[in-house]
C-alpha cells in the first residue's frame, strides 16, 4: 500500500495537538513537510516529526513533494492557500471556519471540482460519537416531532492554549476575521445542522466583545435559530466561560428529550415522556483539556478520502453552509434584524 504524503501548512496549536499526531499516528500517512512562517516553529516542528521544513507555503507547494496538506492557519489564509494547493493538484484538509466570506468559500469549491482534488473541512463535532447516535434517533423519529434546541460552546478563549498566547491571532480582526463565532460558533452550526438534518434559514444575533479588553474580535456571542420545518432554538458561543468548558446540546421532541454532552459519564441521555431514561456510554468529545479523546477521527476520514478516492467526508459545500449561518448572526447583530441565511 502507498502512503499518502502530506504536508502541514500551519504550526500552531490545532496542528501540533491534532493533525501532526494524528498524521504521525495514522500508517497510511508519510509525513513530509511542515511550514510555517515563524522559522524557529517551522525547524522545531519539523525536527521533532523529522521532516522538511518550509517558511514559504508557494515553496512547499512547488517541490512536488505532497499529495496532500492541511491548512492550519490563520482564518484569512484559509481561502488564498487552498486554492493554491489545489491548483497545484494537491487535496486539501482545511480549518473551519473555511472562508471569511461566501464569495472566498465558492472560490475553494470551485478550485476543487476544476482539478478533481479533495476538499475537506475540518467539522469534528460530526465524528463525535453522540452527536452520530442522536442523528441516528432523531432520523428514527426516537423523539418524534422536533421542537427546539440549545446548544452551546464556550471556554476561557484561545489564550489558554495557543502557541501564541495574548498575542495570538485568534484575537486580531484583520488575520482572524471574526472570534467566539468563528472558533466556536461555527462548529455548533454544523453540528446542529448535521444531527438535525435540515438546513438552518434564519438568524437573530447579538454578537459582542465584552470579555477581552486586549482583542478587537468577538468573545461572546448568542443565537437563535430557525431551520427550514420550523425548528428553533439557542446557540451560544464564548470565550468567556471561565471555569468549566461547556460543549453541550439539548434536543426537545414530542416524545422526550436528547441531552448531548451534558453529563460527565454519559456523552448521550434519552429521556422519555414516559419516564424511561436511556443512558449511552459512547466516549468522550474532544478537547484539549487531560482525558480528551485523542483522536477526531477528521484525519482518517481525511486521509481514507485521498487513499481510497472517496467522497470527501466533508466538502466544501459543508463548510459553506455553516459558514453562511455565522455570516448571517454577524449582520443580523449589525442590522438588529432577523438575517435570512
Amino acid at each position: 500500500m502507498e502512503k499518502v504524503k502530506i504536508g502541514v501548512i500551519g504550526c500552531g496549536s490545532i496542528a501540533q495537538h491534532r493533525h501532526l499526531p494524528e498524521y504521525k499516528m495514522n500508517e497510511q500517512v508519510e509525513l513530509v513537510a511542515v511550514c510555517d512562517i515563524n522559522t524557529e516553529r517551522a525547524n522545531s516542528v519539523a525536527q521533532q516529526y523529522g521532516v522538511k521544513a518550509y517558511t514559504n507555503y508557494e515553496e512547499l507547494l512547488a517541490s512536488g513533494t505532497v499529495e496532500a496538506v492541511s491548512v492550519c492557519t490563520p482564518n484569512y489564509l484559509h481561502a488564498p492557500i487552498s486554492v493554491a494547493a489545489l491548483n497545484s493538484g494537491v487535496h486539501v484538509l482545511c480549518e473551519k471556519p473555511m472562508a471569511t466570506s461566501e464569495e472566498e468559500a465558492k472560490a475553494m469549491i470551485e478550485a476543487a471540482k476544476t482539478n478533481g482534488k479533495k476538499l475537506m473541512i475540518g467539522h469534528n463535532q460530526r465524528f463525535v460519537a453522540s452527536h452520530q447516535k442522536a442523528r441516528e434517533l432523531i432520523g428514527k423519529g426516537e423523539i418524534g416531532k422536533i421542537y427546539s434546541f440549545r446548544t452551546a460552546f464556550g471556554h476561557g478563549g484561545p489564550e489558554g492554549w495557543s502557541v501564541d498566547g495574548k498575542d495570538s491571532w485568534f484575537f486580531k480582526k484583520d488575520e482572524a476575521f471574526i472570534g467566539a463565532m468563528g472558533d466556536l460558533g461555527v462548529h455548533k452550526t454544523d453540528m446542529l445542522r448535521y444531527i438535525l438534518n435540515e438546513e438552518i434559514v434564519e438568524v437573530g444575533a447579538f454578537v459582542e466583545s465584552n470579555a477581552k479588553d486586549f482583542a478587537n474580535v468577538d468573545d461572546n456571542a448568542v443565537c437563535v435559530l430557525k431551520t427550514e420545518s420550523g425548528i428553533i432554538g439557542t446557540l451560544a458561543a464564548s470565550w468567556a466561560y471561565n471555569g468549566k468548558e461547556d460543549n453541550s446540546t439539548i434536543v426537545y421532541g414530542e416524545k422526550g428529550l436528547l441531552r448531548l454532552e451534558d453529563d460527565p459519564t454519559y456523552s448521550l441521555v434519552a429521556q422519555y415522556a414516559t419516564g424511561e431514561v436511556v443512558n449511552y456510554e459512547l466516549g468522550k468529545i474532544q478537547s484539549n483539556d487531560e482525558g480528551g479523546q485523542s483522536n477526531s477521527h477528521v484525519i482518517e476520514q481525511f486521509v481514507d478520502a485521498v487513499a481510497e478516492d472517496k467522497e470527501s467526508p466533508v466538502p466544501g459545500e459543508e463548510g459553506l453552509k455553516s459558514l453562511a449561518v455565522i455570516l448571517a448572526a454577524l449582520k443580523s447583530s449589525q442590522t438588529k434584524q432577523i438575517t435570512r441565511v
